[in-house]
């Protein structure tokens, strides 16, 4: 294949099951994460030089392991681990409410561009984050992201992860449905259901709102 074609898109699913992260205890690690209210899923041992740990946070598809004989990485060096949120604020409340010491919310007004405190003050879907580390230091980014770029979700596959996912998009449809009827001379809309079904599943997607 030369530089200038473009590779086919592939037609086996390939799913990310899980990331390996150093530690350094293995037990303090697995409190630590307990502590966060992620899911432990397995913790197994094998002999004194195999253990792997299985902890997967709420909503997600992909989880984390941890333990000894996983990796030859050093504690510590994974950096920038991505945590998808639909509020930032209330997550970053959450993990301060664990114990968790986590950065401020703050939010950039472009790629590269300098960290400034606060939320987006648009709420600009990929723009807001908080910070924190594991006793290792291993880092995780949380990311605000309401409305996925055009392409990145099939919108055949729209799926909310948690209620609380589902409850943050049914109040952003409900909000922008309240603009629809201004729109339309405030007259009581009896198909706002479906209307809230196209601008959720459009949201997911990246597509097009409806007005």
């Amino acid at each position: 294949m030369t530089s200038t074609e473009k590779a086919k898109p592939g037609t086996i699913d390939m799913k990310l099951e899980a990331v390996v992260i150093p530690v350094s205890d293995v037990d303090r690690s697995k409190n630590f994460y307990a502590g966060l209210g992620w899911r432990l899923d397995a913790d197994f041992v094998v002999g004194d030089t195999f253990r792997v740990v299985q902890f997967t946070p709420p909503g997600s598809p992909c989880s984390i392991h941890f333990g000894k004989g996983l990796t030859p990485a050093p504690p510590g060096s994974a950096k920038v681990l991505y945590l998808i949120v639909s509020d930032i604020e209330a997550a970053h409340a959450e993990l301060v409410a664990r114990g968790v010491e986590a950065s401020q919310v703050f939010h950039r007004n472009g790629p590269g561009q300098p960290a400034i405190k606060g939320r987006h003050p648009e709420g600009r879907s990929y723009s807001s984050f908080v910070t924190f580390s594991d006793p290792d230091g291993n880092g995780w980014l949380l990311q605000e992201i309401t409305q996925r770029l055009p392409g990145r979700v099939d919108a055949r596959d729209t799926v909310f992860a948690s209620s609380a996912e589902l409850a943050a998009a049914l109040r952003r449809a409900a909000a922008a449905h309240g603009e629809h009827e201004k729109r339309t001379g405030g007259e009581y809309d009896k198909n706002w259901p479906d209307w809230y079904a196209e601008y959720m599943v459009a949201e997911h997607a990246g597509a097009t709102l409806p007005t």
